[in-house]
């Protein structure tokens, strides 16, 4: 029998923050899988306990099941995500539970992914082990917003990251913008980048700063780099008129580019491809990129959960309008940079008050001397100006 656990059971709710924590040590290098973490408990002590590590290793419950030996007969299981039941790169932990005698396995959310939702609840059940499941759901899915946005949706979760002056400015008149934020801001976007499956970036970007739009390992807190090592994100770059240089910074730095185009100069095509990046034709959207069916592309052919969009005001303001954007990270430094200079997001449609676009602000807090904000569009109101 499944209990939807809805008044939580205080010691069931500690375990399961705990194995939270576990999980949240996956944040940089599980992707395209999730990020979950196990606790088993035998008699109110825990005696096992893990977090899947690496894409294609032993999951959660495998090293926590290690950790346990034979503790783990007739105890209790907590896990962030439901267990699998099938095998793909590792054998199905449903299975290894079984085997090893566990008598209640407590579910913070069922899997999203076809294969396994609700089945692995299904065999742990058949083999006579009482499952619950609820417990901190909505924490254990937004560790894994983005996986569970490609799973149910086919796209991925997308953060736009912006650095602003106090004014809402992003850049002055002459394009200049190095360095809006201060360096503390700065280390804080290299976190966002490594927790990020692609980064996305427009032509206009590349021509008029060349980044490199790698995570630098030297950026990053210690604490990221103990556990394994720091992956690449896939690098993206949105480029109708195939304008992208052939030695561009991000063409020769360390992993995979991809660039999305409505260009069909093959000549152009076949010189960036002689560089290693992957050109992909897409079809037009009212004379532009179908930015929708780039992300579904994304989310299909390279598993991306979670991408990071840092671009220019275009390219934001038709992932905006288009109603792509799931978040914003803004970074506003404590200076003032005049009418004249840049805004952030270019929405010409925008000519009434009622049209505004209204943000649902999560969360505001100090990074160095900025101040870094968490919000999400809220998108009923944007429809009626696309």
């Amino acid at each position: 029998m499944v209990e939807m656990n809805n008044s939580l059971n205080n010691h069931d709710q500690y375990y399961m923050a705990y194995a939270l924590r576990l999980a949240e040590r996956g944040l940089w290098t599980t992707d395209p899988n999730p990020r979950v973490g196990c606790v088993i408990v035998h008699e109110g002590q825990i005696v096992g306990e893990g977090w899947h590590q690496v894409t294609g290793e032993p999951h959660a419950e495998i090293h926590a099941l290690k950790m346990a030996k034979e503790k783990a007969a007739g105890a209790t299981c907590y896990v962030t995500l439901e267990p699998c039941c099938h095998h793909g790169r590792t054998p199905p932990c449903t299975d290894a539970l079984i085997k090893a005698g566990i008598a209640r396995v407590v579910i913070a959310v069922v899997d999203p992914n076809p294969q396994v939702s609700s089945k692995g609840i299904e065999q742990l059940l058949h083999a006579g082990i009482m499952v619950e499941t609820g417990i901190l759901g909505h924490e254990a899915e937004q560790l894994n917003i983005g996986f569970f946005k490609r799973m149910r949706h086919n796209r991925p979760h997308i953060r736009c990251k912006l650095a602003m002056s106090l004014d809402g400015r992003t850049a002055m008149a002459s394009g200049e913008s190095q360095w809006i934020t201060s360096k503390d801001a700065r280390m804080d976007v290299q976190i966002l980048r490594a927790r990020s499956s692609a980064i996305m970036t427009g032509a206009g970007t590349i021509l008029a700063d060349n980044p490199s739009l790698t995570v630098r390992e030297d950026d990053l807190p210690d604490h990221l780099l103990q556990f394994a090592k720091i992956r690449q994100p896939l690098r993206v770059i949105v480029d109708e008129h195939l304008s992208t240089p052939p030695d561009a910074k991000i063409l020769t730095a360390p992993g995979q580019t991809v660039i999305f185009t409505a260009s069909s100069s093959e000549s152009v095509k076949m010189m960036l491809e002689k560089t290693g990046v992957k050109v992909v034709h897409l079809p037009c959207r009212d004379r532009r990129i179908d930015l929708n069916a780039m992300c579904q592309y994304l989310a299909q052919e390279h598993q991306v959960n979670e991408l990071l969009l840092e671009t220019g005001a275009t390219l934001g303001g038709s992932m905006l309008r288009q109603g792509l954007i799931d978040e914003l990270i803004i970074y506003m430094a404590p200076i003032l940079m005049g009418n004249r200079a840049r805004g952030l997001f270019d929405l010409p449609h925008l000519e009434l008050l009622e049209q505004k676009i209204s943000l649902n602000i999560k969360d505001i807090r100090a990074v160095g001397c900025d101040w870094r904000i968490t919000a999400y569009p809220i998108y009923h109101q944007i429809e009626s100006i696309c």
